[in-house]
Formats: C-alpha cells, structure tokens, sequence
C-alpha cells in the first residue's frame, strides 16, 4: 500500500529538490515523487511565503538577537 502526502518544496539552481518538512520513517527507504509547478515558473505569494517559513536558511531569524525593532519604530503608512 501506498502512502500519499502533499507537502511543497524548492528546486535549487542545481535541480536539486529540497522538501519543506521532515518525515518520521524508522529507515532509508525509497519513495516515488510527483512534482508539480506552474508553466510560467510564477508561485503565488502565499507559496513563497510558506516555503520560506520552512527554509532552514531562515532560521536564524528565530534568535532573539534578531528582534531589533518593535511596533514602535517607524511611522505609519497613510492610505
């Protein structure tokens, strides 16, 4: 039997594809992949925004070193 998950990922320059989530399996094993992407190369905003969330390349964002700025600082934006 045949498990099915949907999850997104990147292809990186190198057509390497990096998954957004991990998956708990108990050993190697191989799996078949479907990949699905608009012709046009153009991901919504939301996708971008997810995927990002989920790169590892961010995580330093999470070190609360990081907050610099507080709602505060700057000034609205007027409408």
């Amino acid at each position: 039997m045949l498990t099915a998950i949907e999850t997104t990922g990147t292809i990186e320059q190198n057509g390497r594809i990096v998954i957004d989530e991990t998956f708990a399996v108990d050993e190697p094993t191989s799996v078949r992949i479907i990949v699905l992407f608009p012709e046009s190369g153009d991901f919504g905003e939301n996708e971008w925004q997810r995927a990002a969330s989920k790169n590892q390349a961010f995580d330093f964002l999470n070190d609360p070193d990081e907050d610099i700025y507080t709602v505060a600082d700057g000034k609205p934006i007027d409408r």
